[in-house]
């Protein structure tokens, strides 16, 4: 168990915070109050979707007039790291506070907030990790829709808790302490409508795929965030992307194999260490710039 716990105490490209570690290591370390003070720098790009929005003044965000209609309504094509996120934060305003103003907020989805927890959380030497999958407790309705959040060992009591910076505040969970039954990770999802456990319109994701579509980027979102490299949701296997992310029955069940291990990450984490390193198709990437 120690060896696999300095694994998530490691660093990736997207969590490693450079020389903002020192600050990170500054940040309150009571867990709910780090939550809810890195919740009020950021502004989930959902937000802009609301009519009128940005001629309100008076907002769980703050006074949304002050922002530039030319400010992209997603900057995680810019800041697609847990360092360039704390850094604009800093750059905008050094005031890291929950008095921030709108204008000085990022504007990063749930992948952001998840990578900006997880990365305090391993610079204060707390083994931590990104997991994708789908949460029921986002909206009220029986559905399950995309969510990023982060997991972190309790040494304290010996076990794995998801937290979620980005729903504090706007879902009536213990965003310290989200229940195990209320978050389908990516292989979870996956094998739920596999097996017809979920319907497939219960099963969403944000660009509106639903059913297999949705549990295959999530099961693959996973796998990557768990062997350290949590991905731009904007990056897709090509294997997968050129057939539009719908995997034929023989990928099916390699998938299905992947999924079962993903299930039980630190018993299997030896035979999904093997499967990274040997099963090239799962890593290699399409989106953006990579076509």
């Amino acid at each position: 168990m120690q060896e696999l716990l300095h694994f998530y105490l490691q660093t990736s490209a997207y969590t490693d915070l450079g020389l903002y570690a020192d600050f990170a290591r500054s940040l309150p370390d009571d867990l709910y109050t780090l939550i809810r003070l890195q919740r009020r720098q950021i502004i989930h790009p959902a937000a802009f979707y609301t009519p009128g929005i940005r001629r309100q003044t008076d907002t769980v965000w703050g006074d949304m007039t002050c922002i530039p209609e030319t400010r992209l309504q997603y900057e995680d094509d810019i800041f697609p790291t847990a360092q360039a996120v704390l850094h604009e934060l800093l750059r905008r305003n050094p005031s890291y506070s929950e008095k921030r103003q709108a204008k000085d907020k990022v504007f990063v989805t749930c992948r952001g907030q998840a990578l900006l927890l997880t990365a305090t959380l391993k610079a204060k030497g707390i083994p931590a990790r990104v997991r994708s999958g789908y949460a029921g407790y986002i909206h009220d309705d029986g559905g399950y829709d995309d969510h990023w959040i982060t997991e972190y060992y309790d040494r304290d009591i010996g076990r794995w808790k998801l937290a979620d910076a980005d729903i504090c505040g706007f879902a009536d969970v213990d965003v310290t302490d989200i229940p195990r039954e209320q978050f389908l990770t990516g292989g979870q999802a996956w094998l739920a409508m596999r097996s017809g456990a979920l319907r497939p319109e219960q099963l969403r994701y944000a660009g509106g795929e639903q059913g297999i579509q949705a549990a295959v980027m999530g099961l693959m979102f996973d796998f990557h965030a768990l062997m350290g490299d949590e991905v731009h949701f904007l990056h897709r296997p090509r294997f997968l992307a050129e057939k539009g992310m719908v995997p034929d029955e023989g990928e099916a069940r390699e998938l299905d194999r992947l999924a079962r291990l993903l299930c039980e990450p630190d018993g299997n984490f030896a035979a999904l260490r093997e499967l990274w390193e040997t099963e090239t198709k799962f890593r290699i990437l399409s989106g953006g710039l990579n076509g």
